[in-house]
């Protein structure tokens, strides 16, 4: 005799996603970075004010959308260096999610949010006030120091709390797992990683390379794959319309920003020639 599943376990499995499609139009989805311009409080920030910051993330965000790109993550890419965690500044948490709004009133592509590194509950916070979909968490379980010497722990235990108490469920989680520009506590190899994410409940896993445009090397991608289940899989870093599609035989979707810019350089504006590029790579 079958033993039902209890109803709490039911709950909670019926939230995951069982393919990306239910979030975007394809199975496989190409989604494009809109980085923000430095937001006040980073280094780089220099009194030119929200508009300017906001023109530049929606002039981003329609060359992806012309492009081809089946959704976007409005990220603060230029709030360098990055703070982790419970330290990333409220004035930059309240600017990123005036730029997300903005941008998802101007397109109807389902729409991320990514905040550096690991915001955790505040990254849950820019999601729901600017309508996001889904939400990049850089590190949702294991433990890790980050490229600007900060220790940091997985977030999972007080996100998934908050998303529950703030009716935010809807909001589905992608997690990273051996994330770029940070190096993970000894002992946390790949298959423990991805082993805790999905036991925390993830909706999709992610993996990069080493730092900001450096592909994972395909093996590692194959072996996340394998270990992954029945979550999908998307890489994080390093496409191109050279390599995008050897990695779309492995994985479930790609997340693309350095490539696409103009000249491949990530401070300048997204070239909308290489968004068609990559994705008619990507597709092909």
């Amino acid at each position: 005799m079958t033993t039902p599943t209890p109803s709490w376990k039911a709950r909670l499995d019926a939230l995951q996603i069982g393919d990306l499609k239910q979030i975007f139009r394809t199975s496989k989805p190409v989604i494009g970075m809109v980085h923000c311009w430095p937001l006040p409080g980073a280094p780089g920030y220099t009194g030119y004010g929200m508009q300017t910051i906001i023109e530049n993330a929606l002039r981003d965000a329609h060359a992806l959308a012309e492009g081809g790109c089946d959704g976007l993550i409005v990220e603060n890419m230029w709030d360098i260096p990055f703070r982790a965690g419970p330290h990333i500044q409220p004035e930059s948490i309240a600017a990123q999610a005036v730029v997300a709004a903005a941008v998802k009133r101007e397109l109807s592509l389902p729409m991320g949010i990514n905040l550096v590194h690991n915001g955790g509950v505040s990254l849950l916070g820019i999601a729901i006030a600017s309508g996001a979909e889904f939400i990049r968490v850089c590190m949702f379980t294991g433990a890790g120091v980050w490229d600007a010497g900060e220790w940091d722990e997985g977030c999972a235990a007080d996100l998934m709390r908050r998303r529950k108490e703030l009716h935010a469920e809807h909001i589905k989680l992608f997690a990273d797992v051996d994330k770029k520009h940070s190096v993970r506590f000894p002992g946390i190899d790949l298959a423990t990683h991805i082993e805790w994410t999905r036991f925390f409940g993830a909706d999709a896993l992610i993996v990069s390379g080493r730092m900001t445009g450096d592909a994972p090397d395909l093996a590692k991608v194959r072996e996340a794959k394998a270990l992954a289940g029945d979550r999908p899989v998307l890489i994080g870093s390093g496409a191109d319309e050279r390599n995008i599609g050897a990695f779309m035989e492995v994985i479930d979707g790609v997340i693309v920003g350095s490539s696409i810019k103009i000249d491949g350089r990530c401070e300048n504006p997204v070239d909308t020639a290489r968004v068609r590029r990559l994705v008619a790579a990507a597709r092909g």
